[in-house]
Formats: structure tokens, sequence, C-alpha cells
């Protein structure tokens, strides 16, 4: 019988700690997700001020502070103008007005005896029936609850962010106290700056790809006449920045509200294809090539990612998933002993991007054949 690999205890009594000390941050997470949650979304936003701001700067006479002040502003104002929409779409589309309300029971009914008659069944229940077990009141008080918390959040991520913005002056004097030796700043500036590239590169895809799917996406939904096709834009591209549950909602819920909109099936039918097929060509052709190096990360990982906040923190954490896990791996890669891990995040098992173009290409002279002994 083979014996046990045999460790050193103080290698035993490392990993204990470590896996202690897992645990333990992953319990004070979700316990202080109250606390986290709007201060994580500060943080995010923190990086996309300074992202604009760079950019502002780099492509107007504008000084810094005053560029800056402008991008403050127009993150600021995108953030709450992003609430404002959803909450004012969303009671406007589920309002008296729309007729959404009065037609969805006659039309799930119709709907449900159509389903029966195509496969032959008697006795189709109707609507009232599939809801009576379904406790409707405690759903709505929950919606209320969340839309209260949605309110209080937003403004405890502006608080959160002004304060970050404060602590910046200082920022600069921190890192020299922490890092007195000049190389070990460099290295934590360096480390600083993978991780903001690697937020900012995932921001920047996102963004742009679900431009892309909102225009085809809007083009769909004006051609059929599906009601508010303004606000469902507006939600396609909020939801693209959550990884595998934003496609299937921005692909279903146009053609599942088509259905209650619409007497025939074609509307629906026509938006589900259209938009099953955008998603397909972008999340497979476009988006992977945009992606490039700012996003090496596994897919599994995303997946993996997406569970975990979302079961932590709600929809900000599967939200804020994809940025987590990008720190993550950028900050493991730093230490000797944690390095492994972020090769496993990884896509390629280069955690560095940069270093791993530099690793193949260096191969690649290695292997090409000396042209003077070619001639020869």
């Amino acid at each position: 019988m083979k014996s046990p690999i045999a460790m050193q205890n103080s290698a035993v009594s490392r990993n204990a700690i470590a896996l202690i000390a897992t645990v333990a941050a992953g319990a004070a997470v979700y316990w202080l997700r109250d606390i986290l949650t709007p201060l994580a979304m500060a943080i995010f936003l923190l990086i996309m001020i300074d992202g604009v701001k760079r950019s502002v700067s780099a492509r107007t006479p504008l000084n810094d502070r005053m560029a800056g002040i402008a991008a403050l502003t127009l993150v600021v104002l995108a953030f709450f103008a992003s609430i404002a929409i959803i909450v004012n779409g969303a009671a406007g589309f589920f309002g008296e007005a729309s007729g959404v309300s009065q037609n969805i029971g006659p039309r799930i009914d119709q709907i449900i005896r159509d389903v029966y008659g195509l496969v032959r069944l008697d006795n189709p229940p109707t609507a009232q029936d599939l809801i009576n077990g379904i406790d409707v009141r405690g759903y709505l008080t929950s919606m209320a609850f969340q839309a209260q918390g949605i309110a209080s959040g937003a403004f405890f991520v502006l608080v959160y962010l002004g304060f970050l913005l404060a602590s910046q002056i200082g920022f600069q004097r921190k890192i020299v106290a922490m890092f007195p030796l000049k190389a070990q700043r460099d290295e934590a500036v360096a480390v600083f700056k993978r991780v903001r590239g690697g937020v900012e590169g995932y921001i920047w895809v996102q963004t742009v790809t679900g431009a892309m799917i909102c225009v085809v996406a809007w083009i769909l939904m004006r051609a059929v006449g599906l009601q508010n096709a303004e606000f469902w834009t507006f939600v396609i591209f909020i939801v693209g920045f959550i990884p595998v549950l934003g496609g299937a909602v921005a692909g279903l819920a146009p053609p599942l509200f088509a259905l209650v909109q619409f007497p025939s099936y074609w509307p629906a039918l026509i938006l589900l294809i259209g938009l099953q097929a955008i998603l397909f060509i972008v999340g497979n052709l476009i988006q992977p090539r945009m992606q490039g190096d700012n996003q090496n990360i596994d897919p599994v990982v995303v997946l993996l990612a997406l569970a975990f906040w979302g079961k932590l923190w709600g929809v900000v954490g599967m939200f804020l998933s994809t940025p987590l896990a990008v720190m993550a791996m950028a900050i493991l890669a730093e230490f000797q002993g944690s390095r492994w891990m972020a090769v496993l995040l990884s896509g390629d098992g280069e955690p560095y991007a940069d270093e791993g173009k530099q690793r193949r290409k260096t191969a690649s002279k290695a292997k090409a054949p000396d042209p003077v002994e070619t001639e020869a």
C-alpha cells in the first residue's frame, strides 16, 4: 500500500490557517453585506470616474481638476439616471395606461388553451388556477422592500463615493509610507494599474457590445411595435453587465411580454429569433475579440463568481462578480504562495497577459530558423 504524502507541520498549519481565514472572510462578507455592498459599488464607480477623467483629460484641453469634476458629474448623473429610468419605466410599463395589467390574465389563459389544444389535452387550467397557490401579496411586499433598498443603497453609495474621493488626497502619501522602498512602491503601483486596467477593460467591452445589442434590439422592438421599446432597450443594456443571466434576460424578457401585448405569436417569435441571433453573434464572435487581454478569466470562474457573489450580495454581487474576479486574479498573482490560484483563475494560464504575450513572442523567436543558416 502506497504511503500518503508527508507534509511538514509548518505547511499543514499554514494551510489550515489559510482555510480558516478564507471561511471567516466569507462569513464576514455575508454578514456585513449591507455595509460592504454600497462600498463595493462606490469603489466600482470610483474606478469608472478615474477612467473617464483620464479620457477627458487626454481628449480635451481641460486640466486634471476640471476633468475630474466633469468625470464625477457624468458618472454620478448616469448612475442616478439609470435608477430613475428603471423605476419610472417599470412603473409606467405595468401601469394601467399600458394595458399590460388588464391583458396579462386573459392572454395567459389564451396561451394555455392554445398549448393544450396543440398537444390535444382537455380541461386547460386558467391563470387564476395557477396563481392560487402563490403568495402574490408576499412577492409584492418583497418587491416593495427591494425598491426601498435600492433607493437607500443609492444614497449610501453616494456617501461612500464622497469619502473615497476625499481620501484620494492623501493616497499618494499613504503609498509612500506603506512602501518606503521604490522597488516595492513601483510593484504596488503596477498591481493597482493591472486591477484598474482589468476593470476598465471589462467596462469598456461590456459597454460597446451592449450598445451593439441595444441598437439591433431597439430596431426589432420598434419594428414589431412592442410597447416601451426604449425602456426594454435600457434594461437590456444594464443586464448586459451581468454574465450569463444578463443574456438570458435580454433574449427572453421582451418576447415574453410580446406574448402578452399581441394577440398573435409572430411578434414574439420575431423578437426571440432576432435577439438570440444578435446575442449569439456578439457573444461568440465580437466580444471574445474585443476582450483580448483585458479579461483573461476562465469561463468557469466567471460562472462560479456569478453564483458566489450573487449568493452573498444579490443583484449587486452579480453585477460586480467579474470585476471582483479580475481584482482577485491580479492580487493573487503578486504573491508566490498564491500565484497558483491566479493561474487557475486565468483563461490561458497567464495571470498577466502582457507577460504571457512576451513569453510566447520569445518562444516563437527561439523556434524560428535563422535566415542566414536557412540560406546556407
